[in-house]
């Protein structure tokens, strides 16, 4: 086994002298730059007085008839100034089955940085294995830090084989880490050729230059790899000022003359291959950082930078362009552009003409669209709304500017969309710092309502009722007026009934009481508010659920006060298809009854948990009030009621309520009870399911109520805490939770 050894150290007497870095300074210019096909820029030189020192001094010497550069014990084949790097000669470790012994034989070497300004370079170096039947090793053993890797290369025969493709079939690589600053090469001695000798006698493993290698197959067949050059390849490494660990902030402020940036047109750079430094000239200069005038200035002009009708001008560092009378230099654009300081002068002055030709234009439109604001106000009768509000001290009321509530919604962006109805579209806003509220921009109205909504807003805003939202203020200086509501957050009764959660189920004692709450709000609007309002649009969807799921009755619009005039009754047809009141579409009169028949379709909801209307079903079974009657009138209720209402309520309130319903749903007005009525039953049939040990005769008790055959009263203690009804009475929460499991 024979071992190479290349190291850059010449003995113990050159390591104590390189332990004392003498003070830089010029070499003289009479030293020898060049061996051979070699530049050798300082800092390195041929002798000591022409390098910085010891580990940058080159000899020249002749060997096989050439002058060549000697490093170390190695060749040198080039210095690189820019990269920092040097190129030089590294011996190939090789693994070969001898015929004549019948034995594998190693032939490997080492490469020893250590103490020197040298590392491998990590960047341009990679470890190259190749063979049949390989394992190679490269290490650094005997440093603090150990590193140990290596790669695989096998193939079964030349068909294997590829020229340029080193992916380990008869070829392997392997990167090395930073700061390596000792190598060597070895194989694994249970891969060997012995019994591949016929094909590939040979394993070969080196630390080269990658961009220096391509594979070729014949280094598999043949000994050429390690033929050529003698058995070395190119191995590039990284050098730098390495005095101890110094940085370049430390290495500026060293007063002994050992800072070896000596041109004042270089720049210190850390190096990023271990600890030290390096020079690089500064932009736009070129040359040797390290020599005092080292760093010249680079002519740009010389390769002429501007365009064809530009001058160029350089300047220390840099250059600068001109242009000929007339023209003048844009550096963005790189060119030659005429001289627009007079139409730049002319565009200017056109520029101050237009901006205040256009401030005036936007002066007048805002007068002009604050005329419009003002008549819009008066047409929807602000000015009656501001008389009251200053006679009536305490009016819970606000009028709110239209650029308030484009504020508060953000100019009506889609996502603060809350809900859209036939009475216009709902947003979700902010106003007066922290108030939540619901926006609602109204659908067009006609003249003769336009004339009425101040009367009506001022109506409407003293409704204040716990189960009727808030009405806290409208816009009036727009075309069409804008409402704003209280903020609801819990959704809506048709979302508590239909909601697509189907893993849970509300309560059917809950949804008696929304029912029973939502009854109470249009009782008070229908008795208590002068005019009467008329809702006009009853439905599930319309009764809102606050934070502890109390019922808000909402979206009767500004537009449904029952007007004095009976004529003024015929409109168009508004309402939801499902809860229409057959009667109101045959005559167009709204009436007080045709809310008792939608809210009739709402306890037929909460009743049997359907939609009131399926437009994917069998026409006959498409509407819930007719499948409902026909149900009743064949004594057929249970077939339309859901499973765990017939489990778990009483048939008394069960047939209770169908009854109530069914009154509800008469085709003839006159034949309904009022909203009174509801609520009464309602309370009842409330008391029933909270107390069901009462005997009670449901039937009786909304014959009596409804006008019918006298029927049997009863009599509950009242409970002394709970729910507060209509009339005053305490009635006790619902025992049970809002959800029940299914």
């Amino acid at each position: 086994m024979e071992v190479r050894f290349l190291q850059l150290g010449l003995g113990l007497l050159l390591m104590l002298v390189a332990q004392h870095a003498p003070v830089i300074a010029a070499p003289s210019p009479h030293c020898q730059r060049k061996c051979g096909d070699v530049e050798i820029p300082y800092p390195f030189g041929i002798g000591l007085e022409c390098s910085m020192g010891l580990y940058f001094n080159v000899s020249c010497e002749v060997r096989d008839g050439i002058y060549k550069a000697i490093f170390g014990n190695g060749e040198l084949l080039s210095i690189s100034l820019i990269h920092s790097t040097i190129r030089v000669l590294n011996v190939i470790s090789s693994y070969c089955y001898n015929t004549s012994s019948c034995r594998m034989e190693k032939d490997f070497g080492m490469f020893n940085l250590r103490g020197t300004p040298y590392l491998f370079s990590d960047v341009h170096n990679k470890f190259i294995a190749i063979g049949c039947d390989t394992l190679g090793y490269i290490g650094n053993a005997g440093n603090s830090s150990v590193y140990q890797s290596g790669c695989v290369s096998t193939c079964r025969n030349q068909l294997d084989l590829s020229d340029g493709s080193c992916t380990g079939m008869g070829c392997c690589q392997t990167a090395i880490p930073k700061g390596m600053d000792f190598y060597y090469a070895d194989f694994d001695e249970r891969f060997n050729t012995s019994k591949i000798w016929n094909f590939s006698r040979c394993s070969y493993a080196v630390l080269m230059e990658a961009e220096a290698f391509n594979f070729n197959t014949a280094y598999i067949t043949t000994t050429k790899f390690n033929d050529t050059n003698s058995g070395q390849v190119p191995v590039v490494l990284d050098w730098a000022i390495r005095n101890g660990t110094m940085s370049c902030g430390v290495a500026k402020l060293n007063k002994t003359g050992t800072y070896a940036c000596l041109s004042k047109n270089s720049e210190c750079v850390d190096s990023t291959n271990g600890p030290g430094y390096l020079c690089n000239c500064s932009k736009g200069y070129e040359g040797n950082p390290y020599l005092p005038d080292g760093c010249r200035d680079v002519d740009e002009c010389s390769n002429s930078p501007c365009l064809s009708n530009g001058l160029c001008h350089n300047i220390a560092g840099d250059y600068w362009c001109s242009c000929r009378a007339g023209r003048k230099f844009s550096k963005k654009n790189n060119a030659c552009n005429p001289d627009t300081g007079l139409i730049i002068g002319v565009i200017v002055g056109f520029l101050v003409l237009m901006i205040f030709s256009f401030s005036g234009y936007m002066v007048l439109q805002k007068r002009k669209l604050n005329k419009v604001k003002q008549e819009h106000f008066r047409q929807h009768g602000g000015m009656l709304l501001f008389e009251r509000m200053r006679s009536e001290k305490g009016l819970a009321f606000i009028v709110f500017s239209e650029a308030e509530l484009i504020q508060a919604t953000d100019n009506y962006d889609k996502s603060r969309i809350i809900g859209k109805g036939g009475h216009g579209t709902v947003y979700r806003g902010i106003v007066k710092g922290n108030m939540s509220v619901a926006i609602k921009r109204c659908a067009i109205i006609d003249d003769r309502q336009k004339k009425e909504f101040g009367q009506e807003m001022l109506i409407l805003s003293q409704i204040n009722h716990k189960n009727i939202v808030k009405l806290v203020g409208c816009c009036l200086e727009v075309e069409v007026p804008m409402l704003v509501y209280e903020f609801i957050p819990n959704g809506t009764l048709f979302e508590l009934i239909h909601g697509k959660n189907q893993a849970l189920q509300i309560s059917f004692s809950t949804l008696l009481r929304i029912a029973h709450e939502a009854a109470e709000g249009l009782n008070f609007l229908h008795s208590y508010a002068s005019p009467p309002i008329i809702h006009g649009d009853v439905k599930t969807a319309n009764i809102l659920l606050d934070e502890n799921y109390m019922a808000k009755v909402s979206d009767f619009g500004a537009s449904i006060l029952a007007p004095s005039d009976k004529e003024q009754y015929v409109t168009m047809v508004q309402g939801t298809c499902g809860y229409l009141d057959p009667e109101y579409m045959l005559t167009c009169q709204l009436t007080e009854k045709s809310d008792v028949f939608s809210f009739g379709v709402i306890l037929l909801e909460v009743l049997t948990g359907q939609e009131p209307l399926k437009l994917d079903g069998p026409e006959m079974q498409r509407s819930l009030s007719c499948n409902f009657l026909s149900a009743m009138k064949e004594n057929n209720l249970d077939a339309i009621l859901p499973s765990h209402v017939k489990g778990q309520e009483s048939n008394e309130l069960i047939r209770g309520l169908a009854e109530l319903a069914m009154q509800c749903l008469d085709m003839c007005g006159s034949n309904r009870p009022s909203m009174k009525e509801i609520v009464d039953e309602l309370g009842r049939l409330r008391k029933l399911a909270l107390h069901p040990w009462a005997q009670l005769d449901v039937e009786m008790e909304t014959q009596s109520m409804l006008g019918g055959a006298s029927t049997a009263s009863f009599e509950t203690e009242g409970a002394t805490s709970g729910y507060p009804t209509q009339d005053g009475e305490n009635l006790p929460m619902n025992p049970k939770s809002l959800y029940y499991a299914r």
